[in-house]
């Protein structure tokens, strides 16, 4: 009788080291990283180039997935139902992980069980406008706006995007209720359609709008950090332009599906930060205007935790909603 107490133990004990041995040999297949957002914004840029230093790193390839649509959601959904083993990663955001829970009557998806692996990047947005329409500073804009007999049309890259909810922040500190927005699918769509001059003025991460800022597409206005970009130190911030308290970094990070093992959990954050200090990654990424957020997954939870608040505030003020 006493055998078989002695035998389960051994049982557990074996099963144990069976899942050390497996943990231990991760990885051993490609990576898959679901990016929430189509191909060509933002996002997506800032994850194919974090999706190589990974590959670099863990001697796997990694495939970046492009699931846009709905604010985000497709793609949190889908990397919610993957398998918690490691092989399927998800790019979060400001979006998915802080303001969709305030916008959406029902997420398909739960933002606070997700499991941060760590932070990739932040960085800032311009406030731009179409280079037709009259302005050359915020104040102008503002008086643009309020005087303009015509509908002055905004966009965004979808609604709860921070394209969207600055433009939101902006409004609201400024008065400018008579403003319209368009949501668009994703970032470039809405770039390109200011450009071409149905939208008047847009606001959007410096990374995407560098190359038409540079080819004289586009004119901005003000930057929305707290300083003035070290890439772009003429234009102004927004706070320096007048919008007091105004603002507005977009930041994102890996994620893993709930379920998955501390210890496959800590490889990923080792490569991602190993990744993000590389010198090559580094000097590409200070080149597009972001800025490493290297740390632990607490780090980044820390970070979710405390914009959810701020922009949870803003969402509510600004009674945005989506059904």
């Amino acid at each position: 009788m006493a055998a078989a107490p002695f035998s389960r133990r051994w049982l557990i004990a074996a099963a144990g080291l069976l899942a050390c041995s497996a943990h231990s040999a991760y990885p051993d297949k490609p990576i898959k990283i679901i990016v929430p957002s189509v191909a060509g914004s933002s996002p997506d840029v800032l994850v194919r180039l974090v999706g190589h230093a990974l590959a670099l790193q863990l001697g796997k390839p990694v495939v970046i997935e492009n699931r846009g649509g709905a604010g985000g959601n497709i793609g949190m959904q889908a990397l919610m139902a993957a398998a918690p083993d490691g092989y399927t990663l998800g790019y979060g955001n400001n979006a998915t992980l802080t303001t969709n829970e305030f916008l959406f009557s029902k997420l398909p998806y739960d933002p606070r069980s997700l499991l941060p692996v760590g932070g990739i990047a932040t960085t800032s947005s311009f406030l731009l406008v179409n280079p037709e329409v009259p302005v050359h500073s915020v104040e102008e804009l503002v008086t643009y706006i309020r005087s303009s007999d015509a509908p002055v049309h905004y966009g965004s890259g979808g609604i709860g995007t921070t394209s969207h909810l600055g433009a939101e922040l902006f409004k609201t500190r400024m008065g400018l209720s008579s403003a319209v927005h368009v949501p668009y699918k994703g970032s470039p769509q809405a770039l390109n359609d200011l450009v071409s001059g149905s939208l008047q003025f847009y606001f959007e991460n410096i990374v995407t709008a560098a190359p038409q800022l540079k080819a004289g597409k586009v004119r901005a206005l003000a930057v929305t950090s707290a300083q003035r970009s070290p890439q772009y130190p003429e234009i102004p911030t927004m706070q320096e332009a007048g919008v007091q308290g105004f603002v507005m970094n977009a930041w994102g990070g890996l994620l893993v599906p709930p379920g998955t093992a501390r210890d496959v959990l800590m490889r990923l954050n080792t490569a991602l930060n190993q990744g993000l200090r590389s010198p090559g990654i580094q000097a590409q990424l200070e080149k597009m205007a972001y800025i490493p957020l290297a740390g632990t997954p607490e780090d980044f939870q820390a970070l979710a935790d405390s914009e959810r608040v701020h922009w949870g505030a803003v969402v509510k003020a600004s009674g945005a909603r989506v059904e």
